[in-house]
């Protein structure tokens, strides 16, 4: 099925405006769901509207917004009210700054969109300006879904990707961390050293496709099972064991991966043998 764009607008550059269209770059469908139901009957249950102080259910038609400032105290704001605040990132994605495409730091990083050109007119000026962005990102301003996002710009394949981002005030600092706050101030060099002897062993190309929702995958295996009348049992988990003596823990570990590398490598190596004689 062809995906469906949830935003039109324009992306801006100076005062370059290009028509473009906004896509979910994730798959919120991907993931199973649940829904509540009464365990009596499996009726799916009603999420209903109550007003605690008139003690009555209250239609949809009656609901406003409201913003809290002061304890018990309510400011109610319409959508004559929002409408008012009419941001220019309401329609326009402006990129105002431009920066290297590795320059921010991934826990900024919130969801990720594609953007594409709206219609054939725009299809040039788009591929330009993707070209153009090569190794850069723009960071901008979109309005999307009722509030105003910091985004950032880059090229990816044959259309761009933008991701949202978090604000600054958004983002806790690692020092409100009690549990960080005795870390040793110095490790021993040898141990370090082992411990990336023991990383080094898998290091490799990073495939996302050879990896897979393990939890998910067992998740629908036990629907299925239900469904069918079949009874799954539960794989037994053992527990890893507590780490004692840490050089002890990384030698081990280069011995067990030298291991099954030496039993995999041996059916291979009689087969070249094999072929050889």
């Amino acid at each position: 099925m062809a995906a469906r764009p949830t935003w039109k607008g324009y992306l801006k550059i100076s005062l370059v405006n290009i028509p473009i269209k906004v896509f979910p770059a994730t798959d919120a469908g991907a993931t199973l769901s649940f829904n509540q139901l009464h365990a009596e009957c499996q009726t799916r249950i009603q999420q209903k509207r109550w007003c605690p102080h008139c003690q009555r259910e209250v239609p949809a038609s009656d609901i406003v917004k409201g913003y809290e400032f002061e304890k018990g105290r309510w400011v109610v704001v319409d959508d004559e009210d929002v409408q008012k605040v009419r941001v220019e990132s309401t329609r326009v994605i402006n990129l105002e700054k431009f920066t290297d495409d590795e320059a921010i730091d991934p826990i900024y990083l919130e969801r990720a969109y594609y953007l594409a050109p709206d219609g054939p007119v725009a299809r040039d000026a788009f591929s330009v300006i993707r070209e153009g962005m090569k190794g850069k990102a723009g960071i901008g301003k979109v309005a999307l879904y009722g509030r105003e996002y910091l985004v950032k710009v880059q090229p990816r394949e044959q259309g761009l990707v933008m991701y949202t981002l978090r604000h600054a005030a958004e983002i806790r600092s690692m020092k409100e961390i009690e549990e960080l706050s005795e870390m040793p101030a110095k490790v021993k060099p040898d141990e370090v050293k082992l411990a990336q002897q023991v990383m080094g062993t898998f290091e490799g190309d990073l495939d996302f496709e050879s990896y897979r929702d393990e939890y998910q995958v067992g998740l629908r295996e036990i629907i299925d099972a239900k469904i069918e009348g079949r009874e799954i049992v539960a794989p037994e988990v053992e527990a890893p064991p507590k780490v004692v003596n840490l050089m002890e823990a990384l030698r081990k570990s280069l011995d067990s991966i030298g291991g099954s590398k030496k039993a995999k490598a041996a059916p291979q190596e009689k087969e070249k043998q094999r072929k050889r004689a």
